[in-house]
């Protein structure tokens, strides 16, 4: 029985209400063929802020819309290209395309464009294509970006011998194929699957025939594919045979295809699109492959030379690459922002031509075309300091940039500034473009700018320093990008002040520029900021003019240095620092040194050193040579008929110490040596007067530094260093009740007190040792007792300095929690001949809190002749009314101090 099969071609006449239908205006659609491919591309610049649809107009249904789906199963695409370009793609055997003879084809889209996502009052554009392609191969694949398309002449149904096996092994599934019907039967792991045609459309695959082929187009990843990787490529392949049987004949045409997934490698300064040479799905007779012709193509266009653009294409036995340089024509760049940081992507839109014949196919045109974007690729923006000091001006540079990228905003120090308001402000901003199609944006700034920070540094220069916001919009979504920069500049544009310093007959003077001070520099006496505190406290006179602090400075002042002391003359130097105001750097020191004449005078040194030059007023007259100072032994370095000069150091001769309040007083006396003669009976005669001269030196005890000498009388208030000589007359010597003590403290080696370390030697202790502690009172009669009244420890040598931990109080030793203090027993021996002039404490850390420690005391001296009637001493450590009834135990009124240390507590292994 025949059938006979009627085509019966209509045409319709549509008419569409409420639509315009005209041609495309020009420009706006470019349009070719390539590789039997339509291809078109909308102008982006004259869709902006609009909406477009396409359709595909078939001539015999109408228009039909264009979605995913019905893209993927008919074979078309719709894409950007690099430049944001909508780009329509189709095969030339497509759904809808008007076929004649596999030569000539024609396809007719509609384009539709409308001011509203809704597509209302939309304009219709009917743009027709046409493609002629006559020189098909017996099987052609096309790889698009969303399906897969083989096609195969239909007068070429040779099987592989080596094949025959598997192809055999699917006849039993022929002998249910219905007669005059194509149907598929797909090849996969989990096995075969045999569906007519019309079902596999249900499932996104369009098989059809034309005049002289057939073809089948699949999507990617459909149920009846699988992947598989060939020469490091994954590949997306589907195996299918197409049956068709008549009475006579059975046609079985394999319509296997295979198509890369990627292939895409990257560097920082290139991409790489692999793609396998060989394909043994789809050469099953790989010993007779022979490849022909490969071609590349950039964006639709066959390149003809890809070394021209330094494109590489290259081939082996496995591998066919295209590498491309990040950046090359044909492709784009975009800025792009990532977590916050600058970057680029680059994108070209490539295809791959590779023509091979085998001895299965004769001929096979295997086409890929490919988008590739590389991954976000960081390039962190520089900032180049241009700044040409001579000209005080900052040039910065800041680059380099695609021109999708624009300068928005900047803040200078912190204050923001919009690019109008930062011009209005007087800063200068520009683009500056370059060859390779950059850009950098250029911004001027003046030294002088409020907003630029001005600095003193080094010895006579200014530091600049510009700190810069940008705030930059990268690529049609103005995506904000913020870079901060910070740039220097240092100019010697600081002129350093030299002093003049002059005397007159008591006073030293300097003149100090006033440029700069206390801007950049301040003036130091010692460690001591010079201000008009310090000058008006240490009784310097200040003035100023227009251009100079001039200082007056007595010759006896605080501050004043002593270079020479003799009996004709003072050489005096007075010295102030010049410090910067931030660091304290001392830049320069300025000085004035004179000499000076002085007839009487005391100098208290702060190393303990005492000067005297002494002025003997008597009737009569004395000899100066015989002066002397409580040591007998201490007598003048050098006199005259009317001076004597003294020189001798606070431990020795005779001096004794005591304290007034927060001063450490040491006193001595200068006394004549008067000559007697014998006379009648037990009585004697001199000729000389009876003269005594007190010698004061007063230091402040929480001073560790002393500056400095003073001449002047006694006062309640004496400042650190300075002394006082009081004349006394024989009759106050009588009444003057003794003040202070000669005591001396050493620390011993052991608890034997045999064994004492030297001064000037370091004292190392383990924190288990005891510290062992001797005090002796000197130059006091056999029945006085000394006391050690507060005793406590602290890790300065200063007595005021905190904290302290006291170890005994009011006489008695306590056990604190810090430190533990035990009073030693004294004997007599050949070194100590009175032991009531000596104390012997043991003193022990139970925290190791220091690694310096110092013992500090106060002490006081009991005898008949400073106890109440009928109350003797009574020890150590007696009730507290006991202690306070012998006025030299009374706590308001010390005795004595003594200070023993540093001693230095160390762990075992440090010793």
């Amino acid at each position: 029985m025949g059938y006979s099969l009627c085509r019966i071609w209509m045409l319709f006449l549509l008419f569409c209400v409420g639509e315009e239908r005209q041609m495309a205006p020009p420009g706006l659609v470019q349009s070719s063929c390539h590789s039997r491919i339509f291809w078109m591309k909308l102008n982006k610049l004259l869709l902006q802020g609009k909406f477009f649809q396409l359709e595909i107009n078939d001539p015999y249904t109408g228009p039909v819309p264009l979605d995913d789906k019905l893209a993927s199963r008919c074979g078309y695409v719709l894409s950007e290209d690099v430049w944001g370009n909508p780009v329509f793609r189709a095969s030339v055997l497509a759904c809808h395309v008007v076929n004649e003879a596999d030569e000539l084809f024609s396809l007719t889209v509609n384009i539709k464009i409308s001011s509203f996502a809704s597509m209302r009052a939309a304009v219709t554009y009917t743009y027709p294509m046409f493609c002629s392609y006559s020189s098909w191969a017996s099987r052609e694949i096309v790889c698009e970006e969303n399906y897969m398309e083989v096609s195969v002449k239909t007068d070429v149904p040779a099987v592989s011998n080596d094949y025959t096996v598997a192809w055999m092994s699917a006849l039993p599934e022929t002998q249910n194929v219905a007669y005059q019907v194509w149907q598929l039967m797909f090849v996969s792991p989990s096995g075969r699957k045999r569906i007519l045609v019309s079902d596999a459309a249900k499932l996104g695959y369009s098989f059809n025939n034309t005049l002289s082929r057939v073809y089948l187009r699949a999507p990617y990843h459909s149920n009846e594919s699988e992947i598989s990787v060939v020469s490091g490529v994954d590949m997306n392949m589907i195996t299918s045979t197409s049956m068709y049987r008549q009475r006579w004949l059975l046609l079985l045409i394999d319509m296997t295809v295979s198509c890369p997934l990627d292939g895409t490698s990257f560097t920082d300064t290139t991409l790489t699109w692999t793609v396998p040479s060989v394909i043994p799905t789809l050469v099953l007779q790989e010993s007779t492959f022979l490849s022909k012709t490969i071609l590349m193509g950039v964006d639709g266009q066959h390149i003809v030379n890809p070394d021209k653009n330094n494109y590489l294409l290259e081939h082996n036995k496995t591998h066919i690459g295209i590498t491309i340089p990040i950046g090359a024509e044909g492709g784009k760049l975009k800025s792009s922002i990532s977590g916050g940081v600058y970057g680029i992507i680059y994108s070209i839109d490539l295809f791959l031509e590779h023509t091979w014949t085998d001895a299965d196919w004769q001929t096979t045109k295997y086409t890929v075309i490919k988008s590739i974007t590389t991954p976000f690729m960081p390039r962190i923006p520089t900032v180049i300091n241009n700044t040409l000091p001579e000209e005080k001006i900052f040039n910065v540079a800041f680059g380099h940039f695609l021109p999708d990228v624009s300068l928005v905003a900047i803040a200078i120090g912190n204050v923001p500034f919009t690019l109008r308001e930062a011009q209005h402000h007087g800063y200068k901003i520009y683009e500056t473009p370059f060859s390779n199609g950059t850009k950098e944006f250029i911004l001027e700034v003046s030294f002088d700018d409020p907003y630029v920070l001005k600095e003193y540094v080094n010895r006579n220069e200014t530091k600049y320093t510009l700190l810069v916001n940008y705030t930059i919009s990268t690529g049609p979504e103005m995506i904000p990008y913020y870079h901060s920069a910070e740039v220097e500049c240092v100019i010697a544009d600081i002129e350093i002040p030299e002093a003049v310093g002059y005397c007159d007959e008591g006073n030293l003077y300097l003149a100090i520029p006033g440029f700069g001070l206390h801007q950049y520099w301040n003036l130091y006496l010692g460690t001591k900021l010079l201000n008009r505190h310090t000058a008006n406290t240490n009784g310097y006179l200040a003035t100023t003019n227009a251009t100079h602090l001039i200082l007056q400075i007595p010759l006896f002042a605080v501050g004043v240095i002593y270079e020479e002391v003799s009996f004709q003359k003072i050489k005096a130097r007075f010295d102030v620092a010049l410090r910067k105001v931030r660091t304290m750097e001392t830049l320069q020191t300025f000085s004035v040194s004179c000499n000076f004449n002085s007839p009487a005078f005391i100098l208290c040194y702060p190393d303990g050193t005492v000067i005297i030059s002494a002025q003997m007023k008597t009737v009569p007259g004395i000899d100066m040579s015989r002066t002397q100072l409580r040591d007998s032994s201490c007598k003048p370095k050098e006199y005259n008929k009317g001076h004597a000069f003294f020189k001798f150091h606070v431990t020795t001769c005779g001096t004794s110490v005591r304290f007034e309040g927060d001063h450490i007083v040491y006193e001595n006396e200068i006394s004549y040596e008067k000559e007697t003669l014998q006379g009648q009976g037990h009585s004697t005669i001199t000729r000389d007067p009876d003269y005594r001269l007190t010698v004061l030196c007063y230091y402040r005890a929480k001073e560790t530094v002393m500056l400095g000498a003073f001449i002047s009388k006694p006062s309640a208030s004496h400042p650190s260093g300075s002394g006082t000589v009081v004349p006394r007359s024989n009759s106050a010597v009588h009444r003057r009740i003794r003040q202070a003590l000669n005591v001396v403290s050493r620390v011993s080696k052991s608890e034997s007190f045999m064994d004492f370390y030297e001064p000037n030697v370091v004292i190392l202790k383990r924190p288990t040792e005891s510290v062992f502690l001797e005090v002796e009172l000197k130059d006091e009669s056999p029945d006085t007792e000394l006391y050690l009244d507060n005793c406590w420890v602290t890790g300065s040598l200063d007595f005021n300095s905190t904290p302290r931990w006291n170890i005994t109080v009011d006489g008695c030793e306590i056990n604190g929690s810090e430190y533990v203090a035990v009073f030693c027993s004294v004997a007599a021996s050949s070194r100590v001949r009175h032991p009531s002039h000596f104390k012997r404490l043991a003193v022990r850390t139970l925290t190791h809190r220091l690694e310096q420690v110092y013992v500090h005391c106060s002490v006081a001296a009991c005898s008949a002749a400073n106890t109440l009637p009928g109350i003797p001493c009574r020890g150590q450590c007696s009730p507290s009314t006991e202690r306070n009834a012998f006025p030299g135990h009374n706590s308001a009124h010390l005795q004595g101090y003594v200070l023993a240390g540093p001693v230095w507590i160390v762990e075992s292994d440090l010793r």
